[in-house]
């Protein structure tokens, strides 16, 4: 299972999910990356994303009650039971600019009450290495964090890999292209 190596509030995320009853939906966040094995080849950009992301939403869609937003919104949100509202990015593939988007859709939702705390789930600094060019790590999340939304609840949740293993797939792109 993927060790979660460091976890980083801000604006009294913990606070705030204590004073609104977040507590065990917060901790069931962060049980999707107790689904799996994660062992990667542990040579500089030897492994694919893309299987850790679906690995992720898989085990998030059968925990149940989780909203999925395919793209142009937080990748997933829940509600608790008494309506106070969870949002979650999952930053494991993709460009490392993409956080900042994150970031913005946190604000809107936060802004228009549709979720009350936000957290960001990314691979640490060390698993980043071994991943495709340009992944999202801690290092970049805290970033945009602190540069772009310092004044709001959210947690960055960085995980690592079980150990080393065969290199992950990536993912083939300009297939139509002669070599």
């Amino acid at each position: 299972m993927p060790i979660i190596t460091r976890r980083l509030d801000y604006n009294g995320f913990q606070a705030k999910i204590d004073r609104l009853g977040l507590s065990s939906l917060v901790t069931e966040a962060e049980t999707p990356l107790n689904s799996f094995i994660l062992r990667v080849a542990e040579r500089r950009h030897a492994n694919g994303t893309r299987g850790v992301r679906q690995e992720i939403d898989f085990a998030f869609a059968a925990l149940g009650g989780w909203t999925k937003i395919a793209s142009g919104g937080i990748d997933w949100q829940k509600s608790s039971a008494t309506g106070t509202r969870l949002g979650v990015e999952v930053q494991v593939s993709g460009r490392s600019d993409m956080l900042a988007v994150d970031i913005m859709h946190f604000k809107e939702a936060i802004n228009e009450g549709r979720i009350d705390v936000g957290l960001i789930i990314v691979p640490d600094d060390n698993l980043s290495r071994f991943l495709t060019d340009r992944t999202p790590n801690l290092k970049t999340a805290i970033k945009h964090v602190e540069d772009k939304a310092r004044d709001m609840p959210i947690r960055i949740v960085a995980f690592a890999q079980d150990g080393s293993g065969p290199a992950l797939a990536k993912m083939r792109t300009n297939l139509g292209k002669p070599p």
